[in-house]
């Protein structure tokens, strides 16, 4: 019996996978690919995939507006998460808040949970901005569940990216973590919201995961610790969760590269995303990091992503921990007990 369950698993993603391949790896613009229109009000997802999809949380993932270009908007994709049976969103912004976008969104969309986030890039200043951490946990409902250190204008990004060292710092030149991001750890800590590593160095996010330890953060996450220049090790990511943080793995590493959107980064393949994600899987999160022109839509990346895992070897169990239990305890919409 466990033989014959296995391998109709085993068909039932292959079939899957075969049905919506095509289209998610094409990285065709919305208004030419089913992936901006097969989730809609009109015309729901009542199939395979939606089961796939039931009681997502994807806390990663980008859509105007904006000031680069986007897939879609904030709605269209909170829409379309909703439909898929998705149990919430964060979005994120390199340059603006959208807490406060996620509160009209919540007018639109009242059966679904919608967050967003605040990253401390060169729009609020030369440095980390207390003050705009303050405002943003202080926002009309208190949606604002993530504050990430730069991203964009990360030192290490600009060093490695344009060998320049400017930017927005975390750590002082002794390697310290600056008294203002302590301070934001700090109000992270008070209300119980997410404080990311955005754009460091691996060496910058473990001296971070270490402070945050020391400051009391219970959810400090490293973020994309699979990705391109971020990349960190098995070993460092073994020490980020025995400090206490939660890591980050965003499957556009596994969709991005020539042909696409985001030609100039190297593609990972599915097999070498699973020996990262089975390191902890119950410290762990996935994310899309999605919605950027040319690349596939959103919940259309985090099927395939599923789809993958299951192929590759993880227990249905740890896939929902990934993309279920764990990044809705981080938004603060369950218990992990």
């Amino acid at each position: 019996m466990k033989n014959k369950q296995d391998l109709s698993r085993r068909d039932f993603i292959r079939r899957s996978m075969i049905a919506g391949g095509t289209m998610l790896l094409s990285g065709i613009l919305p208004s030419q690919s089913k992936a901006s229109t097969y989730f809609t009000d009109e015309h729901p997802d009542l199939s395979v995939a939606d089961e796939l999809l039931r009681g997502v949380s994807d806390i990663h993932l980008h859509a105007a507006p904006d000031s680069k270009a986007r897939l879609g908007n904030e709605l269209e994709f909170a829409r379309a998460a909703r439909n898929a049976g998705y149990k919430s969103m964060l979005f994120k912004s390199n340059d603006f808040s959208c807490h406060d976008r996620a509160y009209l969104i919540r007018q639109e969309l009242p059966d679904f949970e919608v967050f967003g986030s605040l990253c401390m890039n060169r729009v609020h200043g030369d440095k980390v901005n207390v003050f705009a951490a303050e405002k943003a946990v202080a926002t009309t409902s208190n949606l604002c569940r993530c504050i990430w250190m730069p991203t964009q204008d990360a030192v290490y990004q600009n060093i490695r990216y344009h060998g320049k060292k400017e930017g927005v710092p975390v750590l002082d030149d002794n390697g310290r973590v600056l008294p203002e991001v302590v301070r934001v750890m700090e109000i992270c800590a008070e209300a119980d919201i997410i404080f990311a590593t955005g754009h460091s160095s691996p060496e910058e996010s473990i001296a971070l995961a270490q402070k945050a330890h020391e400051i009391g953060v219970q959810k400090c996450v490293v973020t994309h610790a699979n990705s391109g220049i971020w990349k960190m090790t098995h070993e460092q990511i073994k020490q980020c969760i025995d400090i206490g943080a939660w890591m980050e793995y965003s499957y556009i590493t596994n969709l991005w590269g020539p042909g696409t959107g985001l030609p100039d980064f190297e593609r990972m393949s599915d097999n070498e995303f699973a020996d990262f994600v089975r390191i902890a899987p119950e410290r762990s999160i996935i994310t899309t990091d999605l919605g950027q022109v040319g690349m596939p839509h959103p919940v259309e990346g985090m099927r395939h992503c599923i789809l993958a895992l299951l192929e590759n070897g993880l227990t249905q169990r740890q896939v929902d921990c990934l993309v279920r239990t764990n990044p809705a305890w981080l938004v603060g919409l369950s218990s992990l007990e």
